[in-house]
């Protein structure tokens, strides 16, 4: 009885060994591939170079994950979640005003597209194919934002004397002004001959000049 005991002792903690060196295999393929992702773009990316990366073969990758946009979709949509995650903790648990907020939410934006540049081509990708996907992938953040951020827009600002505004505008406003850029990038940059390093520069700038350009709108009303 003792000798039995001790084998299925020795299977669990092979299983358990096993599940661990999965989970590490798993996880470098999704780091080797953000890397790659962020240097190279989706299109110019191949599953061979994520593999290499990883330091990994190519079958153990396509195991793992089946194909380069299925790997790109779950990395987009975690760094989305774990985006989303913070912007509410921004502007749901912190004591602060509109205009407070408002600061550090476009600085996170544009610091996290800096980050991820195939980010906005996914979402507009996921909008188009399952307009519901994101939005209910993220239902609990967004309620949260609903719930608090979107009452103080509406409710205005006496401190800073900023008057009450609909979430829609805000929103939408906040999008064009912070996420169009990384969209347009090779637009912009072709049309205003911009390089790489420039574009980037004039990204943190716009951390500073985006709020005043909201502030000036909502005081326009």
């Amino acid at each position: 009885m003792i000798l039995p005991l001790a084998i299925k002792r020795f299977d669990l903690a092979k299983a358990k060994k096993a599940a661990v060196k999965e989970l590490s295999a798993e996880e470098k393929i999704k780091a080797a591939a953000k890397r790659i992702f962020t240097q190279k773009g989706f299109a110019a990316t191949r599953t061979r170079d994520i593999a290499e990366e990883a330091g990994m073969n190519l079958a153990l990758l396509n195991y793992y994950f089946r194909s380069k946009q299925k790997l790109f979709d779950i990395i987009m949509l975690e760094n989305f979640k774990k985006f989303i995650h913070g912007i509410v903790i921004e502007v749901v648990h912190e004591n602060a005003t509109i205009e407070q907020k408002l600061e550090k939410v476009v600085a996170a934006y544009i610091d996290f597209l800096a980050l991820n540049p195939d980010l906005p081509f996914f979402i507009l990708n996921e909008l188009r194919n399952n307009p519901t996907s994101i939005a209910s992938t993220i239902s609990d953040e967004i309620n949260q934002i609903r719930n608090s951020f979107f009452k103080q827009l509406q409710q205005g600002n006496k401190k800073s004397k900023l008057p009450p505004m609909e979430p829609f505008h805000f929103v939408a406003n906040l999008i064009g002004l912070t996420v169009f850029p990384f969209v347009g990038k090779p637009i912009l940059q072709r049309v205003t001959n911009v390089s790489d390093s420039k574009f980037n520069a004039l990204m943190q700038e716009r951390k500073k000049l985006v709020p005043v350009w909201l502030k000036a709108i909502m005081n326009a009303k």
